[in-house]
């Protein structure tokens, strides 16, 4: 494993930058969950999973360009790491409710939470897969 994925292990956020159609640059403090490798189907990488208001605009900056760029951050994103460039899709059926899994395991009764407050409110969520490759390498 490269040095600029081994950074999220121990990580509970990451800054996601998602691109506007200008190219300009968005930056986001999330939660996030690793899928363990042997269940990505993802040849050679890793695939994160984290979740969103469905009608949140890094939902609709990634439906329009895939290209994401991740760094490990705290709660505020102040940077913890370097970043690393990825890419990102939105998940439906089966594999959004794995990732919803993941996280809810991964954050316990926080998410629980969160997620019962979310429906409370009638927000709708949406999961994102980002997807790096082991090789990857450090960007400034």
């Amino acid at each position: 494993m490269s040095d600029a994925i081994a950074q999220f292990v121990n990580a509970k956020y990451f800054n996601l930058e998602s691109f506007r159609k200008s190219g300009v640059g968005v930056r986001t403090p999330v939660w996030f969950a690793q899928a363990p490798a042997e269940s990505t189907g993802v040849w050679g990488g890793v695939v994160f999973y984290v979740y969103s208001e469905a009608d949140a605009g890094k939902i609709k900056r990634i439906r329009n360009n895939p290209k994401v760029r991740l760094a490990p951050c705290t709660l505020r994103g102040d940077l913890r790491g370097d970043w690393v460039d990825a890419r990102a899709r939105i998940c439906a059926g089966e594999e959004a409710a794995y990732g919803q899994q993941l996280l809810r395991r991964k954050y316990g009764w926080q998410k629980i939470a969160g997620d019962f407050f979310s429906w409370l409110m009638g927000h709708r969520q949406a999961v994102i897969a980002i997807e790096l490759s082991y090789t990857a390498t450090a960007v400034s």
